[in-house]
């Protein structure tokens, strides 16, 4: 039965780890926009300071 289906399973297997690296990239992203906002944030404060 294995052999039969092995295309379609095999199919199935690859866009299941498809769809899980995509959501792990858009997951990761969000916390290093923050990060990126908050160095943006920090940086501009220091200028200010420095003035």
């Amino acid at each position: 039965m294995f052999a039969k289906y092995w295309k379609k399973i095999g199919m199935l297997i690859i866009i299941i780890a498809c769809l899980f690296n995509i959501v792990t990239k858009i997951v990761s992203k969000i916390p290093y926009l923050e990060q990126l906002t908050q160095s943006a944030q920090y940086v501009s404060e220091q200028e200010k300071e420095e003035n």
